[in-house]
């Protein structure tokens, strides 16, 4: 990577498994620190805190915090466990997520035999943890980030003699909030409302705070995955029956999402990703991050506010104005019509929402 994430301390929710477990993978083997918050740790995960939990055990290590994401009183002991642990942390992923399950969905209204969703509770629990949860985790990381700085510039100040702060680049170090989006964060498939509309937020939100880079050293990015082989589709069969082979239908890697993630914290000026010619052609150029600058690649600037689309092979920088959209291999699912006409026979019977 073009800069060092050794010696930076990470918290990741949902790090138990799919594209945040590989995100915290990269993570630790970059030497840095990482928390997992999560309900539980799936068998690989837990192979992975294991091995990084000691000091003597590898240059980085790892500590599982149970969270539950809807809960913000252990949203903040997350933090205080990475303070406890490792003195601090540099950055923040809020990269738990749901995609729409029977328990809290559109098509299940609350109060129906599949919902978990209260008629009396005022709140759907995808929503909690696809918007509320980012959101109170970016306030709480925010929140520490600026102690921290004015920490630092107290201790600067009352140092003897005073420390020459005039060859320390402005807000050094660069803190980070990294979201997951989604490429249903740019489309609209009938077949998970609730879950597409908390992917536009998230992507409203991460552009929203966009300017806290340039005057806190806060830089809030995100990255808007396609199709992710990841256990949320693999063993999820309703969700499961939608990819098609046949169809053409791609899946994504975790850990080339995890790279992209990788290369939006990592403190470099600019990322590699495809050119918007090619990617209008449809054409196979990448944007992974491997520094390289072939035809059919172009650089942007690493900044808050950016979001990158990551699908087969490639990476697209989505534009807040007249983006294209998602396109090429590992952003399709062929079967979609399959979902459309059970919905449309739901609503149809009847007894849908009474």
């Amino acid at each position: 990577m073009a800069a060092s994430l050794a010696g930076k301390t990470a918290i990741v929710t949902g790090a138990g498994s799919g594209i945040n477990l590989a995100f915290a993978r990269l993570l630790l083997r970059q030497q840095c620190n990482v928390v997992f918050a999560d309900l539980a740790l799936r068998p690989e995960a837990k192979e992975v805190v294991d091995a990084h939990s000691s000091p003597s055990s590898s240059a980085s290590r790892a500590v599982f915090q149970k969270t539950d994401v809807r809960d913000w009183q252990q949203l903040e002991t997350m933090f205080h466990t990475a303070v406890e642990e490792f003195g601090g942390f540099d950055i923040v992923c809020p990269g738990a997520g749901i995609w729409e399950p029977p328990f809290s969905s559109f098509w299940h209204p609350p109060g129906s035999p599949e919902s978990r969703d209260s008629p009396t509770s005022s709140h759907y629990a995808s929503l909690e943890i696809n918007i509320t949860h980012p959101i109170r985790t970016t306030q709480l990381a925010i929140a520490h980030f600026l102690s921290a700085r004015r920490s630092a510039a107290a201790a600067a100040a009352s140092s003897d003699p005073p420390s020459n702060t005039t060859d320390t680049p402005p807000h050094d170090p660069l803190f980070h909030i990294i979201h997951v989006s989604s490429i249903a964060g740019q489309v609209t498939p009938l077949l998970a409302p609730l879950y597409n509309a908390s992917k536009h937020a998230v992507s409203g939100f991460v552009r929203t705070l966009a300017p806290l880079d340039a005057a806190y050293g806060i830089r809030v990015t995100a990255v808007a995955p396609g199709i992710i082989d990841t256990p949320m589709w693999r063993e999820n069969p309703e969700k499961l029956r939608l990819f098609s082979d046949e169809g053409g239908d791609q899946w994504v890697s975790a850990d080339d999402v995890a790279g992209v993630m990788g290369s939006l914290v990592d403190g470099r000026e600019e990322i590699d990703v495809v050119a918007a010619a090619a990617s209008a052609a449809g054409g196979v150029a990448t944007g992974l991050p491997s520094g390289d600058s072939r035809e059919g690649w172009r650089k942007v600037k690493a900044e808050g506010g950016l979001i990158l689309e990551v699908s087969k092979g490639r990476v697209r920088k989505v534009e807040q104005f007249l983006d294209a959209g998602p396109m090429g291999p590992g952003n399709t699912v062929s079967n979609g019509e399959v979902a459309y006409q059970d919905i449309f026979k739901m609503l149809g019977s009847g007894t849908w929402g009474t």
